[in-house]
């Protein structure tokens, strides 16, 4: 089973320092049938303006991932955590008990871009942790590298839910398949360029939801960055 979220049909919000799309319901934008896939529950693609950014506010219970696609931005956190996060880093924060943060983009003449990830944890009421892996251009060009698992495999981030994020990077005859477990939900972003997804045409921003697939075929890509989230089903 397979259906598809297109770009034009997500949530949008205009703050005039920030342009906001929202794939699943989040602050003012509303629909009862984008509230999340699976544990899945927030994947916003944040324009913030040169300069601008979110100031100290805060997060509980959510485990929490920024993948920067163009830019930067500088993050501080009340766990003591400060950096600037650029393009091929994968910052996770887990707000755990409760935690405060801001987040800037540092530079003054360029906008910055970046996919904010929520995923609602497989256990509550825990200290919060912080993690931040660079993954190079390398390690996803023409392949599906893994950032985010439940374990840690393969040098990706440990995360407190049973989910993997997968990237990976494919231009021209680049092609990759990857075994699905039918029981489980596939949920793929292609956060830019276009991409061929088990027989789909995709253009940034849109998404594919998957269930009861046995095998992820991605092809044809120009110039596309794609993000694969592998899920369990909840309930």
């Amino acid at each position: 089973m397979k259906a598809i979220r297109l770009a034009q049909d997500r949530g949008y919000a205009e703050h005039g320092w920030l342009k906001s799309f929202h794939s699943f319901s989040f602050a003012e934008y509303y629909d009862p049938r984008f509230m999340g896939f699976g544990p899945l529950r927030v994947i916003n693609d944040d324009w913030i303006a040169p300069g601008m950014g979110f100031g100290t506010h805060p997060h509980q219970n959510m485990e929490i991932i920024t993948y920067v696609l163009d830019g930067a931005i500088a993050h501080k956190d009340s766990m003591g955590n400060g950096s600037t996060i650029l393009p091929g880093n994968v910052q996770y924060m887990s707000a755990g008990t409760g935690v405060r943060h801001s987040e800037f983009n540092p530079d003054t003449r360029q906008a910055t871009r970046l996919l904010q990830i929520w995923i609602q944890p497989d256990v509550t009421g825990v200290a919060p942790r912080y993690d931040e892996k660079t993954f190079s251009r390398e390690s996803k060009d023409g392949k599906l590298a893994l950032v985010v698992s439940p374990d840690g495999q393969d040098g990706s981030i440990a995360i407190r839910q049973n989910a993997r994020l997968l990237i990976g990077m494919f231009d021209g005859a680049q092609s990759q398949q990857l075994p699905l477990q039918a029981n489980r939900l596939t949920y793929v972003h292609l956060a830019r360029g276009t991409l061929e997804v088990n027989g789909v045409s995709m253009k940034e921003g849109d998404a594919l939801m998957l269930s009861e697939e046995n095998l992820l075929e991605i092809s044809a890509g120009q110039q596309a960055e794609v993000l694969v989230f592998d899920l369990p089903r909840l309930g």
